[in-house]
């Protein structure tokens, strides 16, 4: 039986594997997955991915862990919530979108910002687990979330994600219930925290980044130490101290923590094992900056003398002897700058004392310095920085801190004390002494016994304390140094008392020699002592710091009996002020004599709150004792310095009001109370002494008790304004008013007091004092004596504080009414600033959040911002003025968004009425880069918020007439579209935009209302308005924020639940609004064309359903006023254009366009044609514009070109000018960035063929941005002329410059007559034509190229295409180029046209094989002598026809000669346009196929060897320096019996008997090759006597043997075919031998072209000749630069524009870089030429077979062709990498004597011979080429 499927709970949960998913209906899952479940069955569950609700399936279940959640339904959509703690979900939340972003971290290889992203990520999962692990206790979990919280919010930042705001808990902030301006407060804050995080990271100082914060804001710090272990081997029991210290000031700096530690190696209270804890506490603020703090720890032995002593009974024991220390530098831990973690231990290694004199400071900066080993002794320590005082850490962190923990207290006070906080402690510091041998042979060994003793010398119990930690003792005994006369001891122990027994107890030191034998110790007796008292006898405390005790000797019985010492002298000091008389007679007092010898030093600190070391405070403390003094004492309290003072705070307190209760019936005192208070609360207001506020405040609370202080205090007050209200000097006025909040707090607290005491009574009277004191205030605003102003600042400033106090005593109403007269009393424009600010401060009282002080205080408020903010421009608002306005304002607005809305509606009123345009205006009017403008508009959207509906119907009719109301309408527009283009808020507050959206949207549709109303009627019809309504809308509906398919599937979920798609709801708004226009809508055609263009490209279906049909409505609304919608169309035709190439659009909103406006031109009729026309015009024009945007990121600059000049074409058909420009510039520029100058040039040429010479202004439409300085036509097409020509010259096109120069010129000659700029031009003519002559320009290679396929895009899809390569540019180079840009394309390795299958097929196949140009006819050269360099710019230059040409056999096979049977197939393409043109390649238009026979083959053949020879010599003749190289190996070539195989084989195969009969149509080309045969004699021979002149010495052999050759072929030839003679010709003279030639130059290149009609000229199937010419002269260059520079020292140097030109060779580089790499290589490359013609030959597959039987038979046929395209390749494509083994070849070739070729040839003494034969050899290899060179003449290059 089928198991069941039952539903299920709402219930979630997580992918915990990945899951494939491959039957059917099975959900694939990937780890992370979140899957809400629906139904489950067995193992299997069924639901979706909660990424992607679309998908659903089922999954088993034990991939899935269950989550707990809650589901909340809001906007009729359920959410699922995980019931996890919110921290805990956006942690994950977070991990998820960070994920993504490591993952394209990763894929973009930014290692380090990758590595810091998962670093993050790891912390963060690992706080994760923490987080749900539920097991941390408070602090740290508090801690933690901060930490969570300031790690998501940083990396949001780093990585350019959203902003969270949070509140004080870390908690997100929901922008539905916190105000604006909370929210707009929250984010500022949150950046600024941000910031700062960053710039701590950067800095790498504060890791952990939230307790430092913490830390600096407590006043109070604590250190936790935890002593974990004390491992040290000593054998005896040991005391640790433990403190703090400075080593900089080299002081300790807090009590010794005492840990007494057993012999066994265990604490001596076994219990204590695991309890060692103590927290150093009353660290300040300042102890936190000191730059160095130590955490040491001294240890002390207890027990022998010497260790080495024996443990028997014999030795001293319990002797306190120095033993080591032990030293960590925890600088960083209180910093918070190092992790300061309870789990982590430190080890602090030991340094045992060496010396006996070394003391603790000079051993701890020995400690320091050194690095030593430390054995593994030492001790180990946790170490914890808490923030707060003793009560906050137990508080805190009770896992740590509890009432066991020993308490180690600062040596001084805290920065802060606490009222009830009572101490009496002073700490007594042995710091050395000095002791004289007397009678003893060594120094002693001194140990110092100290007790406290009472006035009879009694011992005081328990009342000495050694450390914290300890039980207090009686007596405490010195550490003991053997044998130093400089004892240090450096021992710091505690004395505490009662406070009562203070004034009777001294101290009292015994020192007596310990020795370390136990029989001699015991009869050891006190040798000296000291004593101190601890109190004056002024009734101050001692004195601070050190002090000079006087060393007592004598009878040790007497040393113990108070009344003998206590009347000497204690300190020295004390001797020197009693004169010396007491000295003298001293040893006669009591048996004890003063010691001049020796020497005691001790120093002292009293941490008391009870004990004064002042006199002047102590007489005030106590005053009752002598009342007489009691003014002068309360006079001298301002001279008490402030510490003593605040120390003794509520004692001075206490006293003041005493003093006023004690005397309440006489105002004798009055006045100086009220200073010395006034005095005391200055003091505290001391940044200094901060702190002390809450021990004020503290102590007005609860022991504050004077019931009588206020009247008094009232009655000064009053007095002090009234007096100096009058202008009367009263000195103490300003101190008072600063001290108002106080004084008014000690008012109210008496009044309080009394008023329970006393049950209420003279309530009244109070109130009625009270309001005249607030009187006396209000006069003092209204003086207008000089002297008042400060003082009108100060009542300003500290007014508001004492609100909060008097509210509680005095009616709400009556104060605000006060309150509402001292601000309306002050002048209007007096005191603007001060004003402002006061009020805030009133804003922030609990006074303003009552409705009916608002009532009274918020008009007054409202009017002086109103003022201020619309100061003229003459008394421009300052910045800080302006910051003032806008916080007062975003503080009434926050109170009131608190308050009950019933409540607040009138008050939101009044700010409407009062300052809504004015705010509005200021934000108009201010820059964006103020910093002020995101308040005020913050500022702007929390009015318009908290207004309701009925606030805007108010709003609206406040406006007096309708002119009025469209102007506020129109600003407002005007301003809600600058905000949404340009925002004010940084990109990252997606919460604070998306409310000001929401906001801005309501306000929109409201004001739409009063559009509807008050402006859509004909008389009422506001074209403007309507216009900016409608601009704005599309503003809103367009602005970045608001397109959610652009956010990654988080954000998007985020907005949609909070404030849904807001597009919709104004986009159905812009619809309505649009058909609600009826016959005005024709106002709108074309403006709104655009806009609302704008808003359909939004890709939201429904929302573009909806928009579509307003273009037409706008189609028929145009048609039917004029018979036509051409306004429109040329409208949407130029946006459509910018829309799309931003990013808009895509197929989809093509088919909608094309489907939705059909349909409704169906419905009528008469449009139908117009708009079907138009539908499909605007379809092409998008899939043109979808293609260009495709391809615009493509990295193929190619295709951004072709879909540029389809868009181009397309503009030109529809005949739209100024788009057609603007695609012309950017095929322009396109070009420049690949450096096609030339193409850039003819780009530009199409501009100028637009524009006339005329003078006439120019259209705006033909103008370009670039050349907008162009007033008329010719100036603009003269621009245009100049920049072109400038292209065609980096192109070397310079016969395209010179007949633009020749138009400019005829126009300066005859139309404009500007002689200066007509010689300008000719100059630069003449420079063109010296170029064309002077300087080498490489052909360019052309190559087919055919994409076949439906894998391509239409524009090249089975299309075949012809290439301009680069100069110098391989075929392999620009093929696997070509593939780079098509990395899924298939390379074809055929040259035939492929069949219908590999076009229709779904793949990319790419065919690429080199074409040759075909030279078109030029009649201007026929029949004259044209020199090469001109001829060959046409053979690769405006030229549309191309070869393509292979070998085909026909016929039987002559395997002796396969020139008989060897026809040649030729393919001819022609392009659309001719070459170069505007792109570097063209479409083919048209493709023929012809045949050429073997005799017309044999003819090109022959006539291309002609033409080769009779170039090189032209060439020769005309440079005296070219090498000789190339001409040897020419001639060589042909004239060599060894390489025979040049015509010969054509005698064999057509001039036999039998051809002629069997093709007697053939005589006339038989008759040609013939005469092509007898001509060559005589250019071999010009060429040998040339070689014979030039020939080197070394090469003399080489020439004999190439003479001798050419004689018997002379005479064969003769013979056979006739003489033909060439005039005798003179080498010097260079150009003669042309004229004489041209009778064969006629023949060669024109005639000929009438032999085949295909082939406009004979020599394209060897085509290589013409690359020759190209060649060979680069090679002379480089080669006449190696040879010729060292011979010839002053060459004819012709300067020209700045650059030197050598004027030896004919031809010179024009891009000099080259140079140096070709000549290395260009006649060194013979030998790879096989290789490298096998490598790019296509077509060898096809004619494989043939290959060893043509071979065979090349022996006998033609002298001239193996060579010349072996060579001709080889140097026309040569590659850097083929250089060495070019080198092996050339080297012993053709070796040079110049300097420059020594370096190559080291083999100079080779034998002649030799040389002769390996040219040979070369010569003889150059046969295998013949084949080759037929199958691929065009291929190859």
């Amino acid at each position: 039986m089928m198991a069941r499927w039952h539903k299920m709970d709402k219930k979630s949960g997580v992918a915990i594997y990945n899951f494939k998913g491959t039957g059917i209906q099975q959900l694939p899952l990937q780890i992370g997955d979140v899957v809400h479940i629906l139904e489950s069955c067995e193992d299997w569950y069924k639901g979706y991915l909660v990424r992607h609700k679309g998908s659903e399936g089922i999954f088993p279940k034990s991939f899935i862990h269950i989550k707990e959640v809650t589901v909340e339904k809001k906007r009729h959509t359920e959410n699922i919530i995980p019931a996890e703690i919110p921290l805990v979900q956006e942690v994950t939340t977070t991990l998820w979108e960070w994920g993504s972003i490591w993952k394209q971290l990763y894929v973009t290889n930014k290692k380090e910002r990758f590595q810091q992203v998962q670093s993050m990520m790891y912390d963060l999962m690992e706080w994760r687990s923490q987080l749900l692990s539920g097991t941390l206790p408070k602090d740290e979990l508090k801690e933690l979330k901060q930490k969570v919280t300031s790690k998501i919010d940083y990396g949001n930042k780093i990585l350019e994600l959203d902003l969270i705001v949070r509140d004080e808990d870390g908690n997100i902030l929901d922008p539905d219930k916190t105000s604006v301006i909370s929210l707009f407060h929250a984010h500022e804050e949150a950046t600024n925290k941000i910031t700062e995080r960053i710039k701590e990271e950067m800095s790498k100082d504060q890791p952990d980044y939230a307790s430092y914060s913490r830390m600096s804001s407590s006043p109070t710090h604590s250190l936790y130490v935890f002593v974990r272990n004390f491992v040290c081997r000593i054998g005896e029991d040991a005391e640790l101290f433990m403190s703090l210290y400075d080593p900089q000031k080299l002081t300790i700096i807090s009590e010794n923590y005492l840990v007494r530690w057993g012999s066994k190696g265990f604490p001596k209270e076994i219990d204590m094992l695991n309890n060692l804890k103590v927290v150093f506490t009353d660290l300040g603020n300042k102890d936190l900056s000191r730059d160095k703090i130590y955490l040491v720890c001294q240890i002390v032995r207890v027990g022998r003398m010497d260790l080495r002593d024996s443990n028997s009974k014999k030795y001293t024991q319990g002797l306190r002897r120095p033993f080591g220390v032990a030293v960590m530098d925890i600088t960083d831990i209180i910093k918070g700058k190092a992790e300061s973690d309870e789990e982590k231990q430190h080890f602090i290694p030991f340094h045992p004392v060496v010396a006996e004199n070394d003391f603790l400071h000079s051993l701890l900066s020995k400690v320091t310095a050194s690095k030593g080993d430390s054995g593994g002794q030492g001790l180990w320590v946790t170490v914890k920085m808490l923030v707060g005082d003793v009560i906050q850490t137990r508080k805190d962190y009770p896992h740590l801190v509890d009432r066991t923990t020993v308490v180690a207290r600062k040596l001084g006070f805290p920065e802060i004390i606490m009222p009830g906080d009572i101490r009496n402690d002073i700490y007594i510091t042995l710091l050395y002494g000095d002791f004289d041998k007397y009678n003893k042979t060594t120094q002693r060994n001194v140990e110092v016994i100290m007790c406290v003793c009472d006035e009879e010398g009694k011992v005081m119990p328990n009342a000495v304390c050694l450390g914290a930690g300890d039980k207090p003792v009686s007596e405490y005994r010195s550490v003991l140094y053997y044998q130093v006369k400089q004892p240090r001891w450096m021992e710091t122990l505690k004395v505490a008392v009662p406070i009562e027994d203070m004034q009777r107890i001294h101290l009292r030191f015994m020192f007596r020699h310990r020795s370390s034998q136990d029989s001699k110790d015991k009869g050891e007796k006190n040798f000296a002592m000291a004593y101190i008292r601890l109190m004056k006898e002024d009734g101050t405390t001692l004195q601070d710091g050190i002090h000079d005790l006087l060393v007592l000797k004598g009878d040790s019985k007497k040393m113990e009996d108070a009344s003998a010492y206590l009347t000497l002298p204690s300190t020295r000091q004390h001797v020197e002020n009693k004169g010396a008389t007491l000295v003298r007679n001293s040893s006669i007092i009591g048996g004890l004599s003063v010691s001049s010898r020796d020497a005691f030093y001790i120093s002292t600190l009293v941490c008391s709150t009870k004990l004064t070391q002042n006199v002047g405070l102590l007489g005030l403390l106590k005053w009752r004792m002598k009342p007489e003094l009691l003014q002068e004492n309360l006079e001298k309290l301002k001279i008490v310095d402030g510490e003593e003072v605040v120390k003794f705070l509520q004692d001075t307190l206490d006293a003041l009001f005493n003093i006023m209760m004690e005397h309440s019936h006489s105002n004798e005192y009055d006045i100086l109370v009220f200073d010395a208070l006034i005095y005391i609360i200055g003091l505290i207001a001391d940044r200094k002494f901060q702190h002390f506020n809450t021990v004020l405040e503290a102590y007005i609370q609860q022991h504050f008790s004077a019931t009588l202080a206020y009247k008094k205090l009232m009655t000064v007050l009053k007095t002090y304004l009234d007096t100096s209200s009058r202008g009367e000097q009263c000195e103490p006025i300003l101190r008072t008013l600063k001290a108002l909040e106080y004084v008014f707090k000690f008012i109210v607290r008496s009044r309080t007091l009394f008023s329970q005491l006393y049950e209420g009574k003279e309530q009244t009277e109070f109130e009625e004092s009270m309001r005249r004191l607030f009187e006396s205030i209000n006069n003092l605003m209204k003086s207008q004596h000089k002297t008042a102003i400060l003082l009108q600042v100060a009542a300003l400033k500290y007014i508001p504080s004492v609100l909060h106090d008097v509210e509680m005593v005095f009616d709400a109403k009556l104060l605000s009414q006060l309150l509402y007269e001292f601000y309306t009393c002050i002048p209007p424009v007096k005191l603007q600033k001060q004003k402002v600010q006061s009020m805030k401060e009133i804003v922030h009282s609990n006074l303003f959040k009552k409705q009916e002080c608002r009532d009274i205080l918020l008009p007054v408020i409202t009017k002086e911002l109103k003022e201020l903010l619309e100061q003229k421009d003459d008394q421009q608002l300052q910045v800080q003025e302006k910051k003032y306005c806008v916080e007062l304002l975003n503080s009434i607005l926050e109170v009131l968004s608190c308050q009950d809305p019933a409540s607040t509606y009138h008050h939101i009123q009044e700010i409407m009425i009062q300052l809504l345009r004015t705010v509005n205006r200021t934000v108009i009017t201010m820059g964006r880069e103020d910093p002020l403008i995101s308040h005020f508009v913050a500022c702007m959207t929390a009015i318009l918020n908290q207004m309701n509906n009925q606030h805007y119907s108010v709003y609206i009719e406040t406006f007096q007439t309708s002119s009025e109301l469209v102007d506020f309408l129109m600003e407002t527009f005007i301003m809600f579209k600058d905000l949404i283009g340009k925002n004010v808020y940084p990109s990252d507050w997606i919460a604070m935009s998306m409310v000001q959206n929401r906001v801005f949207l309501r306000a929109i549709n409201k004001f739409a209302e009063t559009m509807n109303q008050k402006f859509l009627e004909n008389m009422n019809f506001e074209v403007q308005l309507w216009n900016n309504y409608f601009h704005l809308a599309v503003a809103f509906i367009t602005q970045d924020s608001l397109q959610l398919e652009n956010f990654s599937h988080a954000k998007y979920n985020k907005i949609q639940n909070k404030y849904g798609d807001m597009r919709r709801l104004i986009g159905f708004a812009i619809r309505d609004m649009w058909y609600k226009l009826g016959q005005n809508k024709i106002c709108f055609i074309p403006g709104m064309v655009g806009p609302i263009l704008e808003m359909t490209l939004i890709p939201e279906v429904e929302l573009r359903k909806a928009t579509i049909p307003i273009f037409f409505d706008m189609m028929l609304c145009e048609y039917q006023r004029t018979g036509e919608f051409k306004k429109f169309e040329n409208e949407i035709i130029l946006k459509l254009d910018h829309e799309v190439e931003g990013g808009r659009g895509d197929e989809h909103y093509m088919q909608l366009f094309e489907s939705i406006l059909t349909e409704c031109a169906c419905q009528s009729s008469g449009i139908f044609n117009l708009v079907e026309s138009f539908v499909s015009l605007v379809k092409g024009l998008l899939e043109k514009l979808l293609d260009y945007r495709t391809v615009m990121n493509d990295e193929s600059k190619d295709n951004r070109m072709s879909c540029t000049v389809n868009l181009l074409n397309f503009y030109k058909d529809i005949n739209r000018e100024e788009m057609y420009i603007r695609y012309l510039y950017k095929l322009r520029d396109l070009h420049l960035d690949c450096e096609n100058y030339t193409e850039a040039a003819y780009t530009l040429l199409l501009h100028t063929w637009l524009l006339k010479w005329s003078d006439e202004q120019c259209a705006p439409q033909v103008m370009s941005t670039e050349f907008q300085c162009s007033q008329t036509y010719r100036h603009l097409k003269e621009n245009l002329y100049e920049k072109i020509i400038e292209y065609f010259d980096k192109g070397k096109m310079w016969e395209e410059a010179i007949s633009l120069c020749k138009e400019l010129a005829e126009q300066y000659e005859k139309e404009v007559f500007d002689y200066e700029l007509l010689s300008q031009n000719l100059i630069q003519q003449a420079k063109f034509y010296e170029n064309i002559m002077k300087i080498l320009r490489p052909k360019p290679d052309y190559f087919a190229v055919g994409y076949y396929g439906q894998g391509f895009p239409t524009f090249l899809r089975n299309k075949v295409f012809i290439y301009r390569g680069k100069e110098y540019e391989r075929r392999e180079d620009f093929q696997a180029q070509l593939m780079s840009q098509f990395p899924n394309a298939e390379k074809m390795n055929t040259t035939s046209a492929p069949g219908e299958d590999v076009k229709n097929s779904p793949g990319q196949y790419i065919q690429c094989f080199t074409v040759q140009p075909v030279l078109e006819e030029q009649p201007r050269f026929k029949n004259k002598a044209v020199p090469d360099q001109i001829i060959n710019f046409y053979k690769s230059n405006n030229v549309h026809r191309f070869h393509y040409s292979r070998p085909v056999r026909k016929g039987s096979v002559d395997p002796e000669n396969e020139f008989a049977s060897m026809w040649i197939e030729r393919t001819s393409f022609v392009t659309a346009y001719k070459l170069p043109g505007i792109l570097r390649w063209f479409e083919v238009v048209s493709m023929s196929q012809t045949t050429i026979s073997p005799l017309e083959n044999a003819i090109e053949t022959m006539s291309t060897t002609n033409e080769k020879i009779l170039m090189m010599i032209n060439q020769y003749q005309s440079d005296e320096n070219l090498p000789i190289n190339p001409l040897s190996m020419l001639l060589n070539g042909i004239v060599d019996p060894a390489v025979m195989g040049g015509f010969a084989k054509y005698e064999k195969a057509f001039f036999t008997e039998e051809y002629i009969r069997d093709h007697p149509e053939d005589q006339e080309k038989l008759n040609r090759l013939r005469d092509l045969i007898a001509w060559q004699i005589p250019f071999l021979g010009a060429g040998i006597k040339i070689h014979e002149r030039r020939v080197s010495d070394n090469l003399r052999p080489f020439h004999d043997r190439m003479e001798e050759c050419f004689k018997h072929l002379k005479v064969k030839v003769e013979k056979q075919y006739g003489a033909r003679e060439l005039p005798d010709f003179d080498d010097k003279r260079v150009g003669r031998p042309r004229s004489m030639l041209r009778s064969y130059r006629q023949l060669s290149v024109i005639s000929l072209t009438s032999m085949n009609s295909d082939c406009s000229t004979p020599n394209k199937i060897a085509s290589e000749s013409f690359d020759l010419e190209v060649v060979l002269p680069k090679q002379v260059k480089a080669e006449s630069e190696e040879t010729v520079l060292p011979i010839n020292p002053h060459p004819e140097v012709k300067m020209r524009r700045s650059k030197k030109r050598t004027k030896r060779s004919s031809v010179v580089f024009a891009d000099e870089k080259t140079a140096p790499d070709i000549s290395t290589s260009d006649m060194k490359c013979l030998s790879r030429k096989y290789e490298f013609m096998s490598d790019t030959n296509l077509s060898e597959h096809v004619v494989a077979p043939q290959k060893t039987s043509v071979l065979k038979q090349m022996s006998s046929v033609s002298r001239s062709m193996p060579t010349i395209p072996g060579l001709t390749l080889s140097v026309s494509s040569v590659a850097p990498d083929e250089t060495i083994a070019s080198h092996r070849l050339s080297q012993p070739v053709f070796p040079s004597t110049s300097d420059g070729d020594k370096k190559t040839s080291k083999k100079k003494k080779v034998n002649q011979l030799f040389k002769t034969m390996r040219i040979s050899k070369v010569l003889e290899d150059g046969k295998q080429s013949v084949e080759h060179h037929f199958k691929s003449s065009s291929t190859d290059l």
